[in-house]
């Protein structure tokens, strides 16, 4: 096979980043690395516009109408978290559903555990997929919050957000929506689905930098900040800074990953999203076509069926989704993600919680052989067995 690494596990993290993104990035740092905002003088005035820049390209990728409402954090489990702790009141109901990440998940047991809201979970069907009416018939009069992850980082399906964020905004019920597994990959417009908060990471297909993501507010929402600190506006104010984004931004920001995330957004905008997500798929296509019907193999999620994002999780009978990962990683260099993938719920529901899965995630820099190798050593362990 080859001492070339196969990386398939962009569902974690893209790897590689596209070419040249990371050197402007740390080029500019060299040339603008200083504390943005924090200062009068013109370097400072400039790492400030910088980042303003990033607000804005985030702002015209996910459909947002005020930049200012790009609010900068360390991932998407960070930003979740604001958005949850500032957005929910004593006594609230939430709806979620079984496909979510423990991103969500723990932070609602944490409230839940202090007696502050109630949470419901949503099914999906045997496509991967919540029904709109579903979630409709779990919200209460003490709704406050739907809370939806856009594509599953398992199944890889896609969740009919614009239906879901159609009947929360006739009821009155704010949507949280998860991107982490859909940024960069499919369109997401925020102020044309009623979604409320937005949370995004910038290491997946994003092609950023880890350690930096965010939160993008539609306009009127308020959240209180759960964090307190400097912000370089009102100094003299013992109280937070109500503006945005100031208001949730406390302390430095990561001005080196906002850089390298607005990089890996100005790739995205050149290469297009349709562009990217039709490559990716027709990966995943031949991946799939390559394990289709292969005896003691068994493929969860929707069979390609409806929008899906580039996800295909297995496992191979007779053996442990642990030693199919290293089997895979020391015989055939193929890095893949086996376990629960932080989703019990679904490994629940698929009936693998007890031992996990192997996920595959192709990316946009593999190739058709890297999918034909891949199915040649599932197949290869599928026949040891």
């Amino acid at each position: 096979m080859g001492d070339r690494l196969i990386y398939l596990d962009n569902a974690a993290t893209t790897f590689p980043k596209p070419p040249g993104t990371l050197e402007a990035a740390l080029r500019a740092y060299r040339e603008s690395g200083v504390s943005p905002g924090r200062g009068s003088y013109d370097l400072a005035v400039q790492a400030g516009d910088l980042v303003d820049q990033v607000r804005r390209k985030l702002a015209r990728l996910f459909g947002a109408p005020d930049p200012d409402r790009v609010v900068f954090a360390g991932n998407a489990t960070d930003a979740l978290n604001l958005a949850l702790h500032g957005l929910l009141r004593p006594g609230d109901h939430v709806v979620a559903t079984e496909l979510e990440h423990n991103s969500v998940l723990r932070p609602l047991h944490h409230l839940r555990e202090q007696g502050r809201i109630r949470f419901d979970l949503v099914p999906f069907d045997g496509q991967g997929r919540v029904d709109p009416e579903a979630v409709a018939r779990a919200l209460c009069p003490d709704t406050r919050a739907v809370v939806l992850t856009h594509a599953s980082n398992v199944l890889g399906t896609v969740q009919p957000v614009r239906e879901i964020g159609a009947l929360c905004a006739g009821r009155g019920v704010l949507l949280i929506l998860d991107t982490a597994q859909s940024a960069g990959i499919v369109p997401v417009d925020l102020a044309g689905w009623n979604v409320s908060a937005l949370a995004f990471t910038g290491h997946k297909a994003l092609f950023g930098p880890s350690g930096v993501g965010g939160l993008v507010l539609a306009p009127g929402l308020e959240v209180q900040p759960s964090r307190y600190g400097g912000t370089g506006v009102d100094s003299r104010s013992p109280v937070q800074t109500p503006s945005y984004p100031h208001r949730l931004e406390a302390g430095t920001v990561n001005l080196l990953g906002i850089l390298g995330l607005g990089a890996g957004v100005d790739f995205i905008l050149g290469q297009g999203l349709e562009a990217i997500h039709r490559r990716e798929m027709a990966l995943l296509a031949r991946l799939r076509e390559g394990l289709a019907g292969v005896p003691g193999v068994t493929l969860y999620g929707g069979a390609g069926q409806g929008p899906q994002v580039p996800v295909l999780t297995l496992n191979v009978e007779g053996v442990h989704p642990e030693d199919a990962g290293a089997i895979l990683d020391a015989d055939f260099h193929i890095a893949v993600r086996a376990g629960l993938h932080c989703a019990p719920k679904v490994h629940e529901r698929l009936g693998t919680l007890g031992r996990g899965a192997v996920r595959f995630s192709p990316g946009l820099f593999n190739t058709g052989e890297d999918m034909d190798a891949a199915a040649q050593a599932v197949r290869s362990m599928a026949r040891r067995n």
